[in-house]
């Protein structure tokens, strides 16, 4: 971990390899004047929309729509199984397993034809109170247990001793997005007619604490990590019933979830403040967390240790080193088609649009999680057999 200072604000950097832009929103990030103690930004940082993927902000008494970002609530979860991944050869895996897989869970754009039992949505929130949120609820009943687009994912993977887990990466689909969207073109309008010391070329407006506008926001925020969490829940009973059909006496460990985009209220350094955590992960002190890699490449279980200078946070990822358009405009199709083939794993890269996700766009993760040692401790270390992509 480096210390720099940026603004004569102290900023704690885990990264090793930042780009232009990235280390520009950083330093927007320290102008910021509620911007508490420090900051901190991951291993993976990368740039983001006004605040860098990777990023972690403690704020007194406002709440950032940007630093949190549009999937809201987006994270992991994963699965171990009592069954050797060896039980599941070739054909099995790509006939009855992936194929099943596709059929029962709407990937991309796609969306349910029907909308899913209202058990599987999120309970206990006063909807009707939500400017967003109620708008949208009928489409989101038929969003949940869906994938989406971009980077996420559902792998078989198999653990050091060769048992199969599962994992899976998504949030609150388009719901998330309305809420995000909303809500941070409210702050800029408000911040323009409060004229905010924040300017707005730097994409990082606010909504202040007792304020109505913060109230909704919160709110409305705290359904979409609910609902991420019960997308992510529905995918994998799905999942969960297509292995079953495949392998009658498989069974499976209690789920894995971790969010890693959201604001939340913490105690850090005596105060009471609002944590953005927007492409990071919670890490406290023997929290059970989830890092991914890249396509075709390790991802970790780990635990916490728990250290105050990240906030109790650890990255989400591997974090890219290209844009998707970079990607798809330099990688090779046919190189990153052979690493996945050379290394057996089931995949779907067909052209060179699908290179937006090749892990060959992406940080070393062996690198990512050796930069946060201090951070986090590997539990378990997961190679993929079987890769689909939203």
């Amino acid at each position: 971990m480096e210390t720099i200072m940026l603004n004569n604000r102290p900023v704690k950097i885990w990264a090793t390899d930042i780009g232009g832009n990235t280390m520009e929103q950083i330093n927007n990030l320290t102008t910021l004047p509620f911007l508490y103690h420090h900051l901190a930004i991951m291993a993976d940082a990368h740039a983001g929309m006004g605040m860098p993927i990777g990023g972690v902000l403690a704020c007194r008494d406002a709440v950032i729509p940007n630093a949190v970002g549009v999937d809201i609530g987006c994270g992991m979860c994963a699965v171990k199984t009592n069954i050797p991944a060896s039980r599941l050869t070739p054909d099995v895996l790509r006939k009855q397993v992936m194929r099943g897989i596709r059929q029962r869970i709407p990937l991309g754009m796609d969306h349910h034809q029907e909308a899913q039992d209202e058990a599987t949505m999120p309970q206990g929130h006063d909807t009707d109170r939500m400017t967003v949120v109620s708008r949208q609820l009928t489409s989101a009943r038929r969003q949940v247990g869906t994938l989406g687009g971009g980077n996420h994912f559902i792998e078989l993977q198999r653990d050091p001793e060769g048992m199969l887990w599962v994992m899976l990466h998504s949030g609150s689909r388009n719901l998330g997005k309305q809420v995000g969207d909303y809500y941070n073109k409210l702050a800029v309008m408000l911040n323009e007619r409060w004229h905010s010391v924040v300017p707005t070329a730097i994409r990082l407006a606010f909504l202040p604490l007792r304020s109505q506008e913060f109230n909704n926001y919160w709110a409305e925020m705290k359904y979409c990590i609910d609902f991420a969490l019960c997308n992510r829940r529905l995918m994998m009973q799905r999942i969960q019933e297509v292995l079953a059909d495949a392998v009658p006496d498989i069974e499976f460990e209690p789920m894995i979830n971790i969010a890693h985009n959201y604001a939340t209220w913490e105690h850090h350094y005596g105060n009471n403040v609002i944590v953005h955590r927007k492409g990071a992960t919670l890490a406290r002190e023997g929290t059970v967390g989830i890092i991914p890699g890249s396509q075709g490449t390790a991802s970790y279980i780990v635990e916490g240790l728990g250290n105050p200078l990240s906030f109790n946070s650890c990255s989400h990822g591997a974090g890219r080193v290209m844009s998707r358009t970079q990607a798809v405009r330099t990688l090779s199709l046919e190189d990153e088609v052979h690493k996945l083939d050379e290394l057996g794993i089931i995949h779907a890269i067909r052209s060179q649009r699908d290179l937006e996700e090749a892990s060959s766009a992406y940080k070393d993760i062996e690198q990512v999680i050796a930069n946060q040692t201090d951070l986090v401790g590997v539990k378990v270390r997961l190679l993929p057999i079987a890769v689909i992509k939203g």
